[in-house]
């Protein structure tokens, strides 16, 4: 009924209560889980989950953020996603949020980064799953500079405005909410969300970070995916059921996942 398109199962917290974790997706009725790389030295684990369990897929791909790792050539990711269940290239994007004291030119190696996965997705035929945050205008430059709407993609745990969010669907992109969507203080997310056609949307845990209410505060799991559906269901006034149906229409037609 339902599929979380964005979390973390390799990461240690989550990695260690994993029967327990599959368990509760399937009473909350979470029929699949993309699995997300966040770097190349974690993809071999991320690999192995989706190897595993038939109800888990994997990407490939080095979130903005990390630093001091191996930095992959587009032919590394372009033979990584060539397994078959490795469904997009990323978590990949821009994160200006934290520069530490650097210049926005100083981040020209994340820029570089970006182009890459830009490129391995699209001689892979892979979508993207897209990472942006404070950042926003060099995110949508780069890809149409790189021509990143010929691989598609999906712009994840969105918080940005809806100029942005409306400028990514025009460039045939998804838009993916979390559980942000339900805390207190993001009702200009929700205005955002009730602005989009639900036909361009996904929905995410992100887990094991920003659990939905009424789990705000503890560790998340792609259990919760269905909060965010019945928040975004009264955000457009529907049943959740419909929701459900779309959002996993949705999140099928982008990555080729089956039934």
């Amino acid at each position: 009924m339902f599929i979380d398109s964005h979390c973390h199962l390799s990461f240690p917290e989550l990695r260690a209560q994993l029967p327990q974790i599959l368990e509760a997706m399937q009473a909350a009725q979470v029929d699949q889980a993309i699995c997300i790389c966040t770097t190349m030295e974690e993809f071999p684990a991320v690999l192995a989950l989706a190897e595993e369990h038939p109800q888990l897929w994997a990407t490939v791909g080095v979130h903005p953020d990390n630093e001091g790792i191996h930095e992959p050539t587009v032919a590394e990711l372009v033979e990584a996603a060539r397994h078959p269940k490795v469904l997009a290239i990323g978590e990949t994007g821009l994160d200006y949020y934290r520069l530490n004291g650097r210049s926005l030119a100083d981040m020209e190696w994340q820029r570089e980064r970006f182009r890459n996965h830009i490129r391995a997705a699209k001689i892979a035929k892979k979508p993207m799953v897209i990472h942006t945050r404070s950042s926003a205008a060099d995110t949508l430059r780069l890809l149409q500079e790189e021509g990143g709407e010929e691989a598609g993609g999906v712009f994840h745990c969105f918080t940005e405005d809806l100029a942005v969010a409306q400028a990514a669907v025009a460039a045939g992109f998804y838009i993916s909410f979390s559980g942000i969507l339900t805390f207190k203080n993001a009702q200009d997310l929700r205005d955002v969300a009730h602005s989009l056609p639900l036909e361009r949307l996904l929905i995410e845990t992100d887990s094991p970070y920003l659990a939905p209410v009424p789990y705000r505060g503890k560790l998340n799991s792609p259990a919760y995916v269905p909060h965010v559906a019945a928040q975004l269901a009264a955000i457009k006034q529907m049943p959740v059921e419909q929701v459900a149906a779309q959002t996993t229409a949705n999140c099928r037609a982008l990555f080729g996942l089956p039934a």
